[in-house]
């Protein structure tokens, strides 16, 4: 059961409780006024409806884990609703939540200015008119992201052209008070070339001028990209695990 002396009210007291973690403040937006709950140094909050996710949380995974489960036995979360939670065993999740899908990966953040990467020069700002390039080259380079022309969430789009054709993009996905980075794509055929340094840097640049973090995220597996966001200064870390609830 959830006590009283554990809930915060709004975003304010959200943040205080995580000491401006820069996840939270992506993770919180302007709008709205989040309810959250710290336990043993742990903080939870819950997310707009139809956000995903539906909760996110800060500290260790047992306090964690255990306000998730009241937020289940109280009717407050269900089944195919996401968790966004900090670094966790999966045998942590065992009788615990149900769980229908749980993905692992880092949420990567810097504040200073990369590095500028040969090619910068050539990143523009796309617009409405290039939402059928933006999905074929999507279609053709990056199926499963969800970052995508007229999906919630996506602020603006940047890319490359190789002539009239778009050969690189990224999504901005900024949120409350971080520039966030997103579905970044290079089409297979030119990989290799160093768009994607000069995309990633490019935006990152951008971002820099409106916020004073950016950040990104990135799956452990993806040890290329790792190395290039790192070398670009995106060597602040948070391991994050997503949760699908079954």
């Amino acid at each position: 059961m959830i006590i009283a002396d554990q809930i915060l009210d709004g975003r304010s007291a959200v943040l205080a409780a995580t000491g401006d973690h820069p996840y939270a403040r992506h993770s919180l937006g302007r709008d709205g006024e989040p309810r959250g709950w710290r336990r043993d140094g742990a903080v939870v909050w819950l997310l707009p409806a139809g956000q995903r996710p539906t909760v996110a949380a800060l500290g260790a995974a047992g306090p964690v884990l255990d306000v998730c489960a009241d937020l289940v036995a109280e009717g407050v979360l269900g089944a195919g609703r996401w968790l966004n939670l900090p670094r966790l065993d999966p045998a942590d999740l065992t009788g615990r939540l149900p769980v229908a899908q749980h993905d692992e990966w880092y949420f990567l953040w810097t504040t200073e200015a990369p590095p500028h990467q040969p090619g910068e020069e050539e990143v523009v700002r796309l617009t409405e008119a290039d939402h059928p390039a933006l999905t074929a080259l999507i279609d053709e380079a990056f199926p499963s992201t969800t970052s995508r022309p007229g999906a919630p969430g996506v602020v603006g789009w940047y890319g490359i052209r190789d002539g009239d054709r778009l050969v690189a993009c990224g999504a901005d996905r900024s949120r409350g008070d971080l520039g966030f980075l997103a579905g970044l794509t290079v089409a297979p055929q030119q990989r290799g070339r160093g768009l994607g340094a000069a995309l990633t840097a490019a935006m990152t640049r951008a971002m820099l001028a409106r916020y004073d973090h950016a950040a990104l995220g990135v799956y452990p597996v993806n040890v290329g990209a790792i190395r290039l966001y790192r070398r670009l200064g995106f060597t602040n870390t948070a391991t994050r695990n997503s949760v699908r609830l079954a």
